[in-house]
């Protein structure tokens, strides 16, 4: 009888492959096991161990466990995506040397905990909590062996276990000070408010605050040293309507001195920056996308009592677009209000040098990373849709026609 490794390895071939029913039949000797009176735990373990492994292989080529998990979740469902979680916390506990706190953090936000007692066990124990047999957990663990180790390599955004320096690495702004936790309070206003207006005073008032932070923090570190380079998130952009998501990412970055690649067939938008204007980023992105959903659901409710139609796609992808380039208008504008008058009071000898030099780190940076990258076409199908989101934007201009063709820098 064939060993644990190598029935795993027969699955993993014929999944990889479009023959349905030799799948199956591997599944089947899965399910056999090794002929052994622990076969099955042979194979529950040999199978979590493959899946450590291929996550050990993806931490030194970019892979957070975020992106992980979020990519696991978009392609396998959430529950099998829960095999993915656990294999990164049964990674963590192998791990030997020291951790940075920033990859703690996101597993600690997963939920990425060793809650099983052996790993001869743990497919048994996952099953039983999911509420599968063991044919269709097999299946599970299979599919997700198959995705982490096909996943390519992505963009090294932080230094990782393993990694020299990768402890002392800066993280993030830090997400307690005073000024962040008025902005938090600002948005979810936006967020909440069934008033438009006061939707877009809200987000302005918060980007004010944004842009003059960011001002306050470049003028503190002065010139950037070399060594000291931009980071960079991930944030999600899956369908529907990915390209709208991907452009509302790229318009709240280009507001916040980012630079923003989509990567579409991954299922999320790199931004590039520095720390307090990336947690910016992540912050307007998540409320603005929130505000831009309701609207477009608004929008829809006017469509039908005007009886323009039923709900298209074309009709929402085109809302969504519009929404997020005057959004991107009106974050721009506030931002540079903010530059005039902090060059007024700093001195522009003093604000613009800076400024510009952490804009061109940021640009080394991307074009170190993406030296392939290239420009995706998003384009507008539908005119009704395209003013609603413009007027949900900023109802203070209710202009008509489509905009032209908008780009959007990314990779796929």
């Amino acid at each position: 009888m064939p060993d644990a490794e190598e029935l795993i390895s027969d699955a993993l071939a014929a999944v990889r492959g479009t023959d349905v029913r030799l799948a199956e039949r591997q599944l089947d000797r899965l399910m056999i096991g090794t002929g052994a009176a622990d076969g099955a735990a042979a194979v529950d373990a040999a199978l979590l161990r493959r899946l450590v492994r291929g996550v050990g292989r993806l931490v030194p080529r970019g892979w957070q466990p975020v992106d992980l998990a979020r990519l696991a979740t978009r392609r396998l469902g959430a529950r099998s995506a829960g095999l993915v979680t656990d294999a990164l916390a049964a990674h963590r506990r192998d791990l030997t040397g020291p951790v940075p706190p920033w990859w703690d953090d996101q597993l600690r936000d997963l939920g990425a905990r060793v809650w099983w007692d052996a790993d001869e066990g743990h497919l048994a124990a996952w099953s039983a909590r999911a509420g599968w047999d063991r044919f269709t957990a097999l299946r599970a663990a299979v599919d997700a062996l198959a995705l982490v180790d096909g996943l390519p390599p992505v963009a090294v955004l932080r230094p990782p276990p393993g990694v020299t320096g990768a402890v002392a690495a800066r993280g993030g702004s830090g997400g307690g000070s005073r000024m962040l936790d008025r902005v938090r309070a600002l948005l979810a206003k936006a967020e909440s408010t069934t008033y438009p207006a006061e939707a877009e005073a809200l987000t302005g008032k918060a980007q004010e605050l944004i842009a003059r932070h960011s001002i306050d923090q470049a003028l503190l570190a002065g010139v950037a040293e070399r060594a000291d380079q931009p980071g960079g998130v991930r944030l999600g952009t899956d369908p529907p309507y990915a390209g709208a998501k991907a452009l509302l990412v790229q318009e709240v970055a280009a507001a916040n001195r980012c630079e923003a690649v989509w990567s579409d067939d991954l299922g999320f938008t790199t931004v590039l920056g520095w720390p307090a204007d990336l947690e910016a980023v992540e912050l307007l992105y998540t409320s603005l996308l929130v505000q831009a959903t309701a609207a477009m659901l608004r929008g829809r409710g006017e469509r039908r009592a005007r009886g323009a139609g039923r709900r298209t796609r074309d009709y929402d992808e085109s809302f969504l677009n519009a929404f997020a380039l005057r959004i991107g208008e009106r974050l721009r504008a506030a931002t540079e209000d903010a530059d005039r008058q902090a060059a007024t009071e700093a001195g522009p000898e003093r604000l613009l040098p800076v400024l510009a030099t952490r804009a061109e780190a940021v640009r080394e940076r991307l074009d170190t990373l993406f030296p392939g990258v290239t420009r995706a076409r998003l384009t507008v199908r539908d005119a009704d849709g395209w003013s609603s989101g413009t007027s949900a934007a900023d109802r203070a201009s209710l202009g008509g026609g489509p905009s032209p063709k908008r780009q959007v820098r990314g990779r796929r």
